[in-house]
């Protein structure tokens, strides 16, 4: 089986925090503004909130990446 797990790119994030605004649940910001996320699979029901934060991010360094478990 697959998981769906949030990927971050250090290197090509710059900060901005719009992940965080729009996936709470799994993002957060360090002191610097830095997105932090949760380690564990996204859920089904905040999927769609994962891809929009995704697909939202102005410098693309934020993935959505299937694992096996």
């Amino acid at each position: 089986m697959r998981e769906v797990h949030l990927r971050i790119n250090p290197i090509a994030c710059e900060g901005h925090g719009l992940c965080a605004e729009l996936l709470p649940e799994r993002i957060r910001l360090d002191d610097w503004g830095y997105p932090l996320i949760a380690p564990d699979p996204i859920p089904p029901e905040v999927l769609e909130h994962a891809r929009r934060a995704v697909a939202a991010c102005p410098t693309l360094a934020l993935a959505l990446e299937r694992r096996r478990h």
